[in-house]
């Protein structure tokens, strides 16, 4: 029979297997289908960025094609690493310090987003400085492609049925099977949508409108404030990890929130020092 919950959620939840199929023994999962296809997507528009001179500074590109095509194992481990490493030091660390080797279960525990943002930053200062590439180009080429991966893998989290919402009873809500027999946020989609489809067009406004890459460093000020808000809009209807809960009152200031909020400060640091460099070089 039906829940209450069940009939107020006009948006069903799909239901569909985390596991997108098998081979053998071996099972590929949703999650791991979404961060290949971010890489793949984000790696073919950084090519078509990168190969149009007329965009960068003196019509000349700083990267070549190749020299993206070898970022992308380098990138890869960055998100990777520093997303596991990320989730392990700021959600989970107590847990992993009863038990060490929790670490390596990340069926219970996920990647970060900042912890990711961290071993990719890493990743690019080593990649530039090996290949004399300058860092904040790079930095905005990677800024301008980043919103395909957190696209995919916030509609992956969706069909996790994880990182739900805090409970509603606005029309769209959906009662996720991890979540209780209540209507929640889907969250997730709100990242989706917000983090992935209109940061990912604002920035290419910016890469092709307004010619921004001709200011190294801008397109990473703007990606940075505009994740940070986004995520800082949606975690007012995201449920906290449920090990942090709360970290002030009963229904707001996030962990989430606490680790976006100075990157606001930094992205519009790096906007700033983008135009008094273009300026000075005028």
């Amino acid at each position: 029979m039906p829940t209450a919950a069940d009939l107020l959620a006009i948006m069903p939840f799909p239901d569909i297997d985390p596991i997108a199929f098998s081979i053998g023994p071996l099972a590929i999962h949703w999650y791991g289908l979404a961060y290949v296809a971010g890489i793949l997507l984000g790696w073919a528009y950084a090519r078509r960025i990168a190969a149009n001179d007329s965009l960068w500074p003196g019509n000349v590109s700083p990267i070549s094609k190749t020299q993206l095509d070898d970022f992308i194992v380098w990138a890869a481990l960055g998100v990777v690493l520093g997303g596991r490493l990320g989730y392990i030091f700021f959600y989970d660390l107590p847990a992993v310090l009863r038990s060490p080797v929790r670490a390596l279960e990340i069926w219970n525990g996920g990647m970060s987003f900042h912890g990711g943002l961290t071993g990719t930053t890493i990743a690019m200062i080593l990649f530039a400085r090996r290949n004399a590439i300058p860092v904040w180009s790079l930095f905005d080429i990677v800024a301008a492609v980043v919103p395909f991966g957190l696209f995919f893998g916030r509609i992956a989290n969706f069909i996790n049925g994880e990182l739900w919402g805090r409970l509603t009873d606005v029309p769209w809500a959906v009662v996720f099977p991890t979540g209780g027999p209540f209507a929640r946020h889907p969250s997730q989609l709100y990242e989706a949508g917000l983090e992935g489809i209109v940061l990912l067009l604002v920035l290419a406004a910016f890469v092709y409108g307004l010619r921004a890459l001709k200011s190294p460093g801008f397109i990473t000020g703007v990606f940075v404030c505009g994740y940070a808000l986004s995520r800082i809009f949606v975690e007012f209807f995201r449920e906290p990890d449920a090990q942090l809960g709360y970290l002030l009152g009963t229904n707001w200031l996030t962990m989430g929130m606490v680790l976006s909020s100075p990157m606001i400060l930094l992205g519009l640091w790096a906007m700033l020092r983008a135009r008094r460099q273009a300026a000075l070089q005028l």
